[in-house]
């Protein structure tokens, strides 16, 4: 397993569509576990492929709620219900939190690393997370859809100084 470099706004990759995976092999695998080593390492929540610069429609999520990561290859978000107002940063926009309008929750179905095909009903945090990753598959990204004037950029000396 192997950390990737991850993209950061201004990166053209950043807004361009991922394509459906055909054939989970090896390859495949490889860059799932990439990716959470790499989100892991980073403290994300999570990772899509685009981000790490493959334009493969695969996304890593692990809210640290005590269940495995989840590791959704082609997901695609089928139904969404009720909306949340939350604040959200991003592994390829350091230090840049803004408030989003998501939906409270949503139904994804996807292929599990195995090819299985998985459907997960998701509330809360774990609807804003795959509704997050689902978006940079479609080349969006949070800052396109923050609320106006909800942008933060918060440094690590931000950080320090507040945990004083």
């Amino acid at each position: 397993m192997a950390i990737r470099n991850i993209r950061e706004e201004g990166d053209e990759i950043l807004k361009k569509k991922s394509k459906d995976v055909e054939v989970i092999d090896e390859k495949i695998i490889e860059l799932i576990n990439d990716m959470l080593e790499t989100m892991y390492k980073y403290n994300g929540v999570g990772l899509a492929a685009v981000q790490v610069g493959i334009l493969k429609k695969i996304c890593v999520i692990d809210i640290d709620d005590g269940r495995p990561a989840l590791k959704l290859i082609n997901p695609k978000i089928t139904k969404q219900k009720g909306e949340q107002e939350v604040e959200e940063g991003c592994l390829s926009f350091p230090n840049k939190y803004a408030k989003v309008i998501r939906p409270k929750e949503i139904t994804v179905e996807a292929l599990d690393e195995t090819g299985a095909k998985i459907k997960i009903v998701a509330k809360d945090l774990l609807a804003q997370a795959i509704a997050h990753e689902v978006d940079h598959l479609n080349g969006e990204v949070f800052v396109d859809k923050m609320l106006p004037g909800t942008l933060e950029i918060i440094t690590p000396e931000d950080i320090k100084n507040n945990s004083k």
